[in-house]
């Protein structure tokens, strides 16, 4: 019941406060999405939509937890609190990024450099933090195979560092199309929240269920047509969330299947390039990431977001199923 009434509770924050303070405000501060050169041409259509909307579930997700986990907070259960800081840092990159492109008028914010030594030292002090609380251990479980791999701290700590960033930026990517991203990880959301509830990890639930419902208030803007866009500002908090949830759950190994919509758009993206390269200017792809070849290929943008969302659910749906006999 709990994790519902953070659901329900996240939605209404972030649709209202969305529709009477964070959209208008954007308007005014005329925060405009400049559209990359180099992607679909017709997506030129789409500048000047306001971005940095991710602030909305970034909001409602707080203000959901903050209330309905405060009496568990009270007692020290605050590994609810954790995951969100955690992805609260990533949305503040994303933040400094938007706001540089937003200043400078072109798509263009922090360095590649700059974002990933913030992001590394991010993910470092996270699983600091998690080590020292005991919410962490070097036993990386297999999903169906309910089984453990023993690593050690230290390559356990760089594997894990790596698995983050890589996370977070992968969902940054697949953020490229009217509601791709939020529509995706809504599934994913949704596993968590399922998973808390099975295992009766009330906090975590909570954060889950409050993130769902305010992916799914923000798909109200965010749907095609898109009014506001999440920016790197929703989209690497996004991924933080993720990453630290399946952190805190003590199974990233679980990502390769939640995540599976996120790794086809980074390898589609990875595999476009190094082939470009090696071949001295051929493609494999139409274009990249992956939904810009559908694109390409005459898919709408409903199209490509609800095939997308249906594999991120079958996925997520076969990660409960793998994860069944851990669960008891």
């Amino acid at each position: 019941m709990e994790m519902i009434i953070a659901c329900v509770l996240s939605f209404a924050a972030t649709a209202l406060l969305g529709w009477q303070v964070i959209l208008p405000a954007l308007r005014r501060l005329k925060a405009g999405q400049e559209i990359r050169e180099v992607g679909p041409r017709w997506h030129s259509t789409k500048a000047g939509t306001p971005t940095m909307g991710g602030l909305m579930f970034i909001v409602g997700t707080a203000i959901s937890i903050l209330l309905m986990g405060w009496p568990r907070m009270a007692a020290g259960d605050l590994t609810h609190i954790y995951v969100f800081l955690f992805a609260l840092v990533f949305g503040v990159i994303g933040f400094l990024d938007d706001y540089e492109k937003v200043k400078r008028h072109q798509n263009l914010g922090l360095t590649a450099i700059q974002k990933f030594l913030l992001q590394l030292a991010a993910a470092i002090l996270f699983l600091m933090l998690m080590r020292w609380e005991g919410l962490l251990s070097p036993h990386l479980y297999v999903p169906f195979l309910d089984a453990s791999i023993a690593l050690s701290w230290p390559l356990y700590m760089v594997f894990a560092a790596f698995v983050i960033v890589g996370t977070v930026n992968a969902v940054n990517i697949t953020d490229g199309l009217d509601g791709l991203s939020t529509s995706v990880s809504i599934p994913v959301a949704l596993f968590f929240v399922s998973a808390a509830t099975w295992w009766g990890y009330t906090q975590l639930g909570i954060f889950a269920a409050a993130l769902l419902g305010g992916l799914l208030a923000f798909l109200l803007f965010n749907a095609h047509p898109a009014k506001v866009f999440m920016g790197d500002t929703g989209s690497l908090f996004l991924g933080g969330a993720v990453a630290g949830m399946a952190f805190a759950f003590d199974m990233p190994l679980i990502l390769l299947l939640v995540g599976v919509i996120y790794i086809v758009e980074t390898l589609s993206d990875i595999i476009q390039v190094g082939y470009f390269k090696l071949s001295h200017g051929k493609r494999i792809f139409k274009m990249a990431p992956i939904h810009h070849h559908f694109e390409m290929c005459g898919w709408s943008e409903i199209k490509i977001v609800t095939v997308f969302t249906a594999v991120s659910t079958l996925f997520c749906a076969l990660a409960l199923f793998g994860v069944m006999n851990r669960m008891m």
